[in-house]
């Protein structure tokens, strides 16, 4: 692979996607996957501090990723660069490839977040975060997560932190469209979840959530999950995330945040158009949906959510009987 060759861009993908996949960025996640310790380093910074890279001297680089000027000069030679400049140079080169479609909506978010208010920036992140994973998200690989989710025996949805939440959303949408959910954290933890996960089969899918910062024990769970044959769906913010290795399919979420750890916007928005995909994917689901909403309505306040026609007697009756008291 030429680490020189920046055509393989993908111009349509968000910045962090597009280096990833350009041919410096495939890489750098070989390395990511293969290397020293102190290599991985290197390579995960260059991964998600692609612009910041580009600004940097080697003693600044090497200072944040803890290692030596030494060791970053044999990094830039092992990927075939004359010295630290000339890799720093493929950096920007491939980097301005990738930036050049989402230049103006960039620039647009920044003019707004310098006037705006510590809340009104953090919303304009998630915008951007939104629009970002837009972006990333590839048709026919949401196609291929709702083939799997659809075909599976068992679907186990494990999050940890800040991610359980999510988790914990993303099983409600499916428990209406798919056979058997299990929420395998749930209020427990990393012994509830491992229990869970012990019977696990290639007839089963995992869908697993992490975003940064990344849980260990959700990397080890997902790790089994696979060995054990079952099909595993990450999704999370990054190729260098140590979970898009592990996902028969990957679906990427953006979480960059000027304050937070992590933004969950994107997630949430992304679990929302899988699940969406799911319940449009056949007719069975559609009515499936139109059960949901029929079985519940006696329940909900406020206007009838659906017509008359199609709320069951007994509802009805149930509904009449409530007004009543």
């Amino acid at each position: 692979m030429n680490p020189h060759d920046t055509a393989t861009v993908k111009r349509n993908a968000s910045p962090d996607i597009g280096f990833a996949e350009s041919a410096l960025g495939q890489r750098l996640l070989q390395v990511l996957a293969n290397g020293s310790a102190s290599n991985r380093s290197i390579a995960d910074y260059l991964l998600r501090n692609q612009m910041r890279a580009t600004a940097l001297g080697i003693e600044e680089l090497a200072e944040a990723c803890q290692v030596s000027t030494a060791t970053i000069s044999r990094f830039a030679r092992d990927l075939g660069f004359k010295n630290y400049a000339a890799m720093r140079g493929a950096v920007a080169e491939t980097l301005q490839a990738v930036l050049q479609p989402v230049d103006k909506l960039r620039n647009n978010i920044a003019r707004r977040a310098r006037s705006a208010s510590p809340a009104l920036e953090s919303l304009n992140y998630a915008e951007a975060a939104v629009a970002a994973s837009r972006q990333s998200l590839d048709g026919g690989a949401m196609d291929k997560v709702v083939a799997a989710l659809t075909g599976a025996r068992t679907v186990c949805v494990l999050g940890f932190g800040l991610s359980s939440h999510l988790a914990g959303i993303l099983a409600m949408h499916l428990q209406p469209f798919c056979p058997h959910v299990v929420e395998v954290a749930g209020s427990g933890g990393t012994e509830v979840a491992a229990g869970h996960l012990a019977n696990i089969t290639g007839k089963d899918v995992l869908v697993v959530i992490s975003l940064p910062r990344y849980a260990l024990d959700v990397v080890r769970l997902a790790q089994f999950a696979r060995d054990r044959g079952a099909t595993v769906v990450a999704v999370t913010d990054s190729p260098a995330s140590p979970l898009a290795g592990l996902g028969h399919h990957v679906l990427y979420a953006h979480s960059v945040h000027p304050v937070l750890p992590s933004s969950s916007s994107a997630t949430l928005a992304v679990i929302e158009a899988l699940v969406v995909a799911l319940m449009v994917s056949n007719k069975s689901n559609v009515a499936k949906a139109a059960r949901l909403t029929e079985a519940i309505s006696a329940y909900l306040c406020g206007p009838d959510p659906v017509s008359s026609s199609s709320i069951s007697k007994e509802g009805a009756r149930k509904r009449r009987a409530d007004k009543k008291k």
